[in-house]
């Protein structure tokens, strides 16, 4: 008789929360990584937790409303758990409003938000001048200013999420049998298996760049200009990120493009003017061909599952990707949402 329930293979943000909801069910898992904790994409810096905007609602913003409602109970249970903080906080996010016409649009989305959130959490056009010093410039003088975008520290997160397993009896393995049920959640590498395995192209990586300041601005919100993530850290930090690069030849090694996001950020973040920068980052994201994180099980593997495809949103939807998949291997039920499931990113 197997000692294990659930083998995951994957030490990132999808494998780690699975094993973390499946312990705290009684469930004894092991986690299995080679290349050690958040060896791939999860190893970043960045670390943004944002919302999609509140319009247009459909089962992938749903989720992740759910998702980000969830994070502040999910990480407090982790971090009691294991003893080690993830750097969660929901730290809100200011955008620079560009005139008129997307003053008009942000009033909008903040009237959906009023219904669409729940009164969990709000968008609302404020006065840049509230945040002098810190916002980016603003041609209309005004910003969007939410309160549902958080913040955690990727490094960080993975070690509480290793050590909480680890405390509820799982383990964290470089190596192992595969014993119990089996989840996938191998990355971006994996997904080019995936293709191989099943003749048809369902996902593939993308790679990210990112930058570490040493700056101290760790209660202040998140910022977004110019598609540039700006996210101070509890350390003493500021992590900027990212790019999106389709091609590339070294998965792992920043370069010009890293350069320029460090400028622009210079540029747009007046306490980042001077800032020396500690880290650049680079590293390659899983995306699958539905954008939607890939869940469910193995169309053709009796027994295997996958969680996979969290491209640029896989900590923001870690505890309810969570959850839907404890539910799944644990108690055979299936509440994984559509657009979510691997059948989703076959071709028809």
């Amino acid at each position: 008789m197997s000692r294990i329930d659930v083998t995951i293979r994957g030490a990132g943000i999808f494998g780690l929360s699975i094993a973390y909801a499946c312990a705290c069910r009684g469930a004894r898992v092991r986690v299995i990584d080679p290349g050690g904790i958040g060896a791939g994409s999860s190893g970043g810096i960045v670390g943004a937790l944002a919302p999609h905007v509140p319009e247009r609602w459909n089962s992938k913003k749903a989720f992740q409303f759910d998702s980000l409602r969830m994070a502040e109970p999910f990480w407090a249970g982790v971090a009691a758990a294991g003893g080690r903080d993830p750097g969660y906080l929901r730290s809100g996010r200011l955008q620079p409003v560009a005139d008129a016409a997307a003053r008009a649009l942000a009033e909008e989305r903040a009237a959906e938000a009023e219904t669409l959130w729940q009164g969990f959490a709000r968008w609302r056009v404020v006065e840049a001048a509230a945040h002098a010093g810190w916002a980016p410039p603003s041609p209309s003088g005004l910003l969007i200013e939410d309160t549902l975008t958080a913040r955690l520290h990727p490094r960080l997160a993975g070690q509480a999420l290793a050590a909480a397993v680890t405390a509820l009896g799982g383990e964290v393995v470089a190596e192992g049998a595969e014993e119990g049920r089996l989840v996938l959640a191998t990355g971006w590498r994996g997904l080019l298996d995936l293709n191989g395995e099943l003749g048809q192209a369902v996902g593939a990586g993308i790679k990210g760049q990112a930058a570490l300041f040493r700056a101290e601005a760790r209660a202040l919100p998140q910022l977004f200009a110019e598609t540039l993530h700006i996210v101070p850290h509890a350390d003493g930090t500021v992590a900027v990120g990212s790019t999106s690069e389709r091609e590339f030849d070294d998965p792992a090694a920043p370069d010009a493009q890293c350069d320029a996001l460090i400028a622009a950020a210079r540029r747009l973040c007046p306490l980042l003017a001077e800032a020396p920068v500690i880290e650049r980052w680079a590293g390659v994201r899983p995306r699958a061909r539905s954008r939607a994180p890939m869940l469910g099980p193995h169309p053709g593997r009796d027994g295997v599952f996958i969680a996979n495809g969290g491209f640029k949103i896989g900590f923001g939807m870690a505890p309810a990707v969570a959850e839907v998949m404890a539910d799944l291997l644990l108690d055979g039920h299936d509440r994984i949402p559509e657009g979510f499931r691997v059948a989703d990113s076959l071709r028809g």
